[in-house]
C-alpha cells in the first residue's frame, strides 16, 4: 500500500479548548481532514497541562509534536511597540518552535501548512511544498481599529499596521499557495501583496453541535433578551460591546426598559462591566464558560455589533445554526454568503441596529423566518466536512504543482 504524504500543520496556539474563531476553524478542518489524502503531523505549542486534551489532539492529527509556551503578556508587551515586527508576531516568536520546526522540516514533510501569517516567524525561508492559512487579513485589523480610534491609540494602530503590511508582504510571497477564508479576503490580499496563488474556503459551522433550540418564550412588551458571544479579551469583541452599550442601548431601553443583554465570553475587562452597570439595565457579562449553547439559546436575537476586525465570524454561524435570528454591522457579518432580510438583518449605525433589533423582538415570524431560512443555507453549503474537502483539494493541487526545490524560486 503506497503511503499517504506526510502533511506538517503548525498552529501558533495550542488549539483546545475551541474558545476561539481561528481555534474553531482550524481544529475542525484538520479533524475532518484527518483519516483522509494525508497523514497530519501537527506542530504547535503544549496545552497546559500537557494531555488534558489528548484525546482531541488524537482526533484532529495522526502524531502531534509540541514546544513549550511561553506567553508575552501585559505590560511586557510594550517594548515591543518599538520593535521591527508588529506586537502579535514578535510576542509570538520562540526559540523552541523554531528547533522542532527545523527537526520536523528535515524529516522531509511533502507539504507544510502554515496556520496564520504570524506562524511562518517559526519556519526557514526555503520551504517544501507549502500552503499559508489566513483567516484574516491581518493589516487590515490595525487600520480598521486605527479608523475608531483616538488620541495615542490612533497613532498605536497605525503604526502596527504599516509593520503588519511589511510583515504581510513578505510572508505570502514565499508560500506556494495561499489560502483565504472568503472571495473578499482574496481579492484583498491579491490585490495588496501579489502572492504566486490564492485559493479560497468558506467558513463552517458544526451543524450537529449547534443543533437548533427551541425559541425561548415570547419576550414581554417591555423585556426580551439579546445574546452575543465572543472572546472579551478581543480587542475587536470589547469595541463591539463598547459600541453596544453607549450607542445602541439609549435606544433599545427607552423601547423596552426590561431588556437583557447576555455577552458571553472569556475575560471581560472590569472598565466594560462597570459601564455597563452605571448605564442601568439588565448586563450579564459570564466570562469563561464550558458551552456557549446554552446561553444562546436564551436570546431572542443574536447580535454582532463589530466595527473592527477582518476575515469571516465564525460565531454568526454559530447562532444561525442553533436557530437564532441575527442582527449584524455588515463588517460583522463580512464575508460570509448570506442575504440581509434573508437570513440576517444588517444595520451599521446606532439608530438602524437598535430599530432592527426592536423589529425582530416585536415579530416572531420575522425572528422564526430568518432562523429557518439561515439553518437551511447552513444545513446545504457549510458544514465543516465539506470546509475540509476544500481544504484537501487545494492542499492536494499545491503538492501536484509542486517543483524541485532548485526551481522553485523560493526567496
Amino acid at each position: 500500500m503506497t503511503p499517504r504524504p506526510r502533511l506538517l500543520f503548525l498552529s501558533p496556539r495550542f488549539l483546545f479548548p475551541l474558545n476561539e474563531g481561528g481555534k474553531i476553524r482550524t481544529a475542525n478542518i484538520l479533524r475532518h481532514l484527518k483519516g483522509g489524502a494525508f497523514e497530519i503531523v501537527l506542530a504547535s505549542p503544549e496545552g497546559d497541562p500537557p494531555r488534558q486534551f489528548a484525546a482531541e489532539l488524537a482526533g484532529a492529527c495522526d502524531r502531534h509534536v509540541a514546544w513549550e509556551a511561553a506567553p508575552v503578556l501585559g505590560w511586557r508587551r510594550v517594548p515591543l511597540l518599538a520593535g521591527r515586527l508588529p506586537v502579535g508576531v514578535a510576542t509570538d516568536a520562540s526559540r523552541a518552535a523554531r528547533a522542532v520546526m527545523a527537526r520536523e522540516i528535515a524529516a522531509a514533510p511533502d507539504l507544510i501548512v502554515v496556520d496564520f501569517p504570524h506562524a511562518a516567524i517559526h519556519v526557514p525561508q526555503e520551504l517544501p511544498p507549502s500552503v499559508l492559512f489566513t483567516h484574516n487579513v491581518e493589516a487590515e485589523i490595525f487600520d480598521r481599529h486605527a479608523e475608531i480610534a483616538r488620541g495615542l491609540w490612533r497613532i498605536v494602530w497605525r503604526d502596527q499596521a504599516r509593520k503588519m503590511r511589511s510583515f504581510e508582504a513578505a510572508v505570502l510571497r514565499r508560500f506556494d499557495t495561499v489560502i483565504a477564508v472568503s472571495a473578499r479576503d482574496a481579492r484583498k490580499l491579491e490585490a495588496a501583496y501579489r502572492p504566486r496563488r490564492v485559493e479560497v474556503i468558506d467558513t463552517g459551522v458544526d451543524l450537529a453541535y449547534f443543533a437548533p433550540h427551541p425559541p425561548p418564550p415570547p419576550p414581554a412588551a417591555d423585556g426580551g433578551t439579546i445574546v452575543f458571544s465572543g472572546a472579551m479579551d478581543s480587542p475587536a469583541n470589547i469595541d463591539g460591546i463598547g459600541f453596544l452599550l453607549d450607542a445602541v442601548w439609549p435606544h433599545l431601553r427607552r423601547a423596552r426598559s426590561r431588556l437583557r443583554v447576555l455577552v458571553v465570553g472569556r475575560n471581560p475587562p472590569r472598565a466594560l462591566v462597570e459601564r455597563a452597570r452605571a448605564a442601568g439595565g439588565d448586563w450579564e457579562f459570564t466570562g469563561y464558560v464550558d458551552d456557549i449553547r446554552p446561553w444562546i439559546a436564551q436570546g431572542h436575537v443574536a447580535v454582532i455589533p463589530l466595527r473592527a476586525g477582518s476575515g469571516t465570524r465564525i460565531k454568526a454561524f454559530e447562532a444561525m445554526a442553533a436557530g437564532r435570528p441575527v442582527v449584524s454591522t455588515g463588517l460583522g457579518i463580512e464575508g460570509l454568503q448570506v442575504e440581509p432580510e434573508a437570513h440576517f438583518l444588517l444595520a451599521d449605525t446606532a439608530e438602524d441596529f437598535a430599530a432592527q433589533v426592536l423589529r425582530l423582538l416585536d415579530d416572531a415570524p420575522l425572528r422564526a423566518g430568518l432562523a429557518a431560512r439561515a439553518r437551511a443555507l447552513l444545513e446545504a453549503r457549510f458544514s465543516w466536512a465539506h470546509v475540509a474537502r476544500q481544504f484537501e483539494t487545494i492542499c492536494l493541487s499545491t503538492l501536484a504543482r509542486a517543483r524541485p526545490p532548485s526551481q522553485s524560486g523560493r526567496a
